[in-house]
This record gives C-alpha cells, sequence and structure tokens, in this order.
C-alpha cells in the first residue's frame, strides 16, 4: 500500500482535521502523483472518518459524565455537557421530526467543527438512536467529501494555472 493512502486514512480520523483535512493533502497527492487514485482514496477517507463513530457514540456521554465532578476538568466537562443538552434541545424542537436530516446536514457542511466527531458526540449526548445518527453522520460524511473534493480540487488548478 502506497503510504500516502495510509497519511490520507490517518488524517481522516483525528478530531477536528477529519475529512476536511484528509480530502485536501489527497488531491495534492493525486496532483504530484496522477497514479494515486483519488476512488480508493476516498473510500479509505471515509472509512477512517467513520471508525470512530461507533466508540464516540458509546462512550462520550459516559466520560463527560464521570469527568464533570474531577478537578481540574470537571468544568470543562460539565460546560460540554450542558452546552451539549441545551443545543440538543434546542435543534430537537426546531428540527421535530427532521432531526437525523439536521445532523447530516450539520456534518455535511465543512464547517470548522461539524465534523463526524462532533455529530456524533452531539447524538450521545442528546440519546438519539444509533443507527440512525450513525447513517445521518454517514450521510454527511459523503456530502462533505464531495464538497471538500470539489473546493480542493477547484484550489489547486487555480495554484496550478496561476504558477503555470
Amino acid at each position: 500500500m502506497n503510504l500516502n493512502y495510509l497519511i490520507v486514512f490517518v488524517i481522516s480520523m483525528v478530531p477536528l482535521i477529519e475529512l476536511r483535512g484528509a480530502v485536501p493533502f489527497a488531491v495534492g497527492f493525486h496532483n504530484a502523483d496522477p497514479s494515486f487514485n483519488m476512488v480508493v482514496a476516498y473510500i479509505l477517507i471515509i472509512i477512517g472518518n467513520m471508525l470512530p463513530v461507533p466508540f464516540i457514540y458509546l462512550f462520550a456521554r459516559k466520560v463527560l459524565e464521570w469527568g464533570k465532578d474531577k478537578p481540574v476538568i470537571g468544568g470543562f466537562f460539565s460546560f460540554c455537557l450542558k452546552k451539549g443538552e441545551e443545543g440538543g434541545k434546542k435543534l430537537e424542537e426546531k428540527a421535530k421530526n427532521g432531526l437525523y436530516v439536521a445532523l447530516a446536514l450539520f456534518v455535511g457542511i465543512p464547517l470548522p467543527g461539524t465534523g463526524a466527531w462532533t455529530g456524533m458526540l452531539a447524538a450521545s449526548i442528546l440519546d438519539m438512536d444509533f443507527k440512525k445518527s450513525t447513517a445521518a453522520v454517514l450521510s454527511g460524511v459523503l456530502l462533505a467529501g464531495i464538497i471538500v473534493g470539489i473546493v480542493s480540487f477547484g484550489a489547486f488548478g487555480a495554484v496550478n494555472a496561476i504558477t503555470g
């Protein structure tokens, strides 16, 4: 396996960076070496981005609950729980039956802090259905991958046009 495939796979698992950082790397690798297969890279990035999702859902709330009364971390953990619950209640009230669509769009719009990690953390805090949440997050990840891919190819194309 080409080391560049491993690099984009690992980058896609890193919180906050995730797919949004891995796809531009993949496009850069492809521009440097056209034999770097973007379809293979995209599949690896999706798998890498989704790999932590079940663990986030199953353990995030438990870790936050455990740490909320601990010295040093307690304030931050309590803040995360409170904000997650408040934000979740507001989202539930506004989205009603469209909560999973809202989750997919939240993850799918590639802005900082809106990736699979954050989306699944929100689903965990809201006690949303695991299977539906995972499907919504996967839909969002696929959408974000397409958007980031288009932007990345456009950016690299513009740089190549300028630099000749």
